[in-house]
């Protein structure tokens, strides 16, 4: 799996994002639309056309990636929820996972996605690759519908699920077996009911028959062939672990360099199930851990302040690779930033943060432009509001411009370690770290505080911040006397020069081995890349955490070869340890970058 840290993610649910084909906002159910925007359970006209004639807006703040709330079609009645028909707006009760909503659609043709090369999925993706941007395309492999508020003539259509057209199976006549029937979860700690039982009514797959499985991911290899380059996974906690390490290897065995997050909703570092499930599924995971510590420390005011933050990042070598989490500030399941108390400063200032930290940042629409309702706290539906303008000079918009061209150019930010330089209730510094390239992040949420880093890892020198013009001076490691006004961030970067291209680059990523001080981790093989076993010339790995050493090398000579290579540890005055094994062994792609990671022996 290619992680996705050198780029910054936007999230749009592209029904409330842009409007760019009025001809297609009634739908086959005009009663599920709501032209005036009033009723926030009813669908308001964006589609992909709309999302097309944004997609430059979106590249000038800085995002290369864009996540869209899922495109499969929909179920067309309406559903009870609090007195009210709510529609699926939102794209998570799939009919028809091979066509396009209507609502998206550019025309009745687009709507078959597979049965030509010239549908707005086509367009999208072809525009997309124009501007060196990805595809993250939201899936659902958990549930389809519930229960409508349609007229059927009486007839039952919870989870009725067709395939480009044709029924398939419905909850009501499952002769294929596909869903389950255990009622909806009642015991939500329990394991198997969150498994196995139904989520708010959805008909709820029954992963278990082979039928359904493979149903599933030749629906979305088919997606992959057509436009897709990463995966978000919706619910994953509501299905077994080993159907998501089948799904995931069938994925990635597919699509090599494909990306994939999932949603464990509120999990994290804190949740034992969702880190295992992290290092076991193959998947990244939505940092739901860092959301939270954030929103209380830069949104509620929490007396413990950016503690609580930086709790979150001491607990990183929990996880087996740091790198593939996904972190973010508010999402379309929870209360905007500002709902939850921020002001447009503490949004910057968050923005900030997320952009410097490890992991792969995503912004929620709008967040740029201080978007937000507060209605009933700001809680769905009401976290889902039209975007409204496109200024590309809000401070918001400039902070993420600005730092996301330090993460695509800096690989401290995208790979590096974590090291905390100063903290308090009120003021948090920290260095991200990878071999002489250097990143520091300073943040003041209180009154103005003059501070003094120590052991700062950029060279002596007049440094630039990144978000204004300031000037900082860093000598013998040292910044003495910083004044940071309150609500206020600061950035320093420094980018050693990258090492020559080659067609393929190695990432070698070790787990497992908790080193002490004088112990140094290397890699070395029976290729001239890694020095022949010549451990004079072996490769070195830079230390992330306590679980976890990294290191990238640009691969020549070896290009489509096989290798052999093993890990070791120095250990000064005490020779090397070699791992327990035989070596490992690899056949290289000729071109690319391949990621290789593995837990000590």
């Amino acid at each position: 799996m290619r992680p996705f840290n050198d780029r910054v993610i936007y999230f749009a649910v592209v029904d409330r994002f842009f409007n760019g084909h009025q001809g297609n906002d009634n739908g086959h159910n005009p009663e599920a639309t709501d032209p005036s925007r009033r009723d926030w359970f009813k669908y308001w006209g964006g589609d992909l056309d709309g999302v097309v004639k944004k997609l430059d807006y979106i590249k000038e703040l800085g995002c290369s990636a864009v996540w869209l709330t899922p495109l499969f079609d929909q179920a067309d009645g309406l559903v009870d929820v609090e007195g009210r028909g709510m529609a699926a707006y939102h794209g998570y009760w799939a009919k028809d996972f091979k066509r396009l909503d209507e609502h998206l659609a550019g025309s009745p043709e687009d709507v078959r996605v597979f049965a030509s090369a010239n549908t707005v999925v086509d367009r999208l993706g072809k525009a997309l690759r124009s501007r060196d941007m990805k595809l993250v395309l939201d899936i659902v492999c958990n549930h389809s519908s519930p229960a409508q508020r349609v007229d059927t003539g009486g007839k039952p259509n919870k989870g009725e699920l067709y395939d480009d057209g044709t029924l398939l199976t419905s909850y009501a006549d499952d002769k294929l077996g596909w869903y389950h029937r255990n009622g909806g979860v009642r015991d939500w700690g329990d394991k198997a009911q969150v498994e196995n039982a139904e989520l708010c009514g959805l008909a709820d797959f029954n992963e278990s028959h082979i039928g359904y499985r493979t149903y599933i991911k030749d629906v979305m290899k088919l997606w992959l062939d057509k436009c897709a380059d990463a995966f978000r996974v919706d619910t994953v906690k509501h299905m077994p672990l080993w159907f998501w390490q089948e799904f995931v290897s069938d994925m990635t065995f597919h699509r090599p360099d494909l990306y994939i997050f999932g949603e464990w909703y509120q999990g994290g570092c804190y949740d034992d199930l969702s880190v295992r499930f992290a290092n076991r599924s193959g998947m990244g995971m939505l940092d739901f851990a860092l959301q939270r510590a954030l929103e209380d420390c830069l949104a509620r005011g929490a007396a413990s302040g950016f503690g609580l933050v930086e709790s979150v990042f001491s607990r990183d070598s929990l996880y087996d690779d740091c790198r593939h989490l996904v972190t973010f500030l508010d999402n379309h399941d929870m209360p905007r930033f500002m709902s939850a108390g921020a002001s447009p400063a503490r949004v910057d200032m968050a923005l900030a943060l997320i952009l410097t930290c490890r992991g792969t940042p995503c912004v929620y629409y709008g967040t740029e432009q201080y978007l937000h309702n507060d209605t009933n706290g700001g809680a769905d539906p009401y976290n889902r509001p039209m975007m409204e303008k496109w200024d590309t000079g809000t401070p918001a918009f400039r902070t993420v411009q600005r730092l996301a061209n330090v993460r695509r150019e800096n690989p401290a930010v995208q790979l590096g370690s974590h090291r905390q330089k100063y903290i308090s209730q009120d003021v948090y510094a920290y260095t991200r770290v990878y071999g002489g390239s250097c990143c520091l992040a300073v943040f003041n949420r209180g009154a103005a505080e003059a501070v003094t880093l120590e052991k700062v890892e950029l060279p002596d020198g007049e440094y630039q911040d990144v978000l204004s013009d300031r000037k900082v001076a860093v000598k013998e490691g040292r910044i003495a006397g910083l004044v940071m006004p309150r609500d206020s961030a600061l950035v320093l970067s420094r980018t050693e020069p990258p090492p020559p291209a080659a067609a393929l680059e190695l990432v070698f990523v070790l787990n497992g081995f908790r080193t002490a001080y004088g112990q140094r981790v290397r890699v070395t093989g029976n290729c001239p890349e890694l020095g022949n076993w010549d451990l004079a010339r072996s490769v070195p790995l830079e230390y992330i955490n306590d679980n976890m050493w990294l290191g990238r090398l640009p691969v020549k000579e070896s290009a489509g070869k096989p290798i052999a290579y093993k890990f070791i540890v120095e250990r000064d005055g005490d020779g090397v340890l070699y791992e327990n094994r035989p070596a490992h062994f690899r056949h290289l792609p000729a071109e690319g970058l391949l990621e290789l990671q593995h837990r000590w022996s």
